[in-house]
């Protein structure tokens, strides 16, 4: 495994050990998807340069697309639960009370 392969699967694997054991706040848990979405789409570019194919170049824009929907989904989630709840605390959140 080169050193940019180590980086990036790296930063994915703490990204989704953060999304699993620190899950107190909404926002720390969006940003821990964008930190995966990121290195996914690092090393998806990085792969398409590897393998110097055409036919690849727009998996990584695409995945670029659906993680700024991802993110405005999620911001527009944050700002609904902190007018209503007034916090973004993911303990206060429960689905049977809504």
């Amino acid at each position: 495994m080169t050193p940019v392969h180590f980086a990036f699967s790296s930063a994915f694997t703490l990204s989704l050990t953060g999304l699993a054991f620190h899950r107190t706040h909404l926002l720390s848990a969006l940003l821990c998807l964008e930190g995966m979405m990121l290195s996914l789409f690092m090393a998806l570019s990085l792969w398409t340069v590897q393998f110097n194919s055409t036919s690849l170049c727009t998996a990584p824009m695409l995945l670029l697309a659906f993680s700024a929907c991802e993110a405005s989904a999620g911001l527009a989630l944050l700002v609904a639960t902190a007018r209503t709840h007034g916090t973004d605390h993911l303990k206060n959140l429960n689905l049977l009370q809504c």
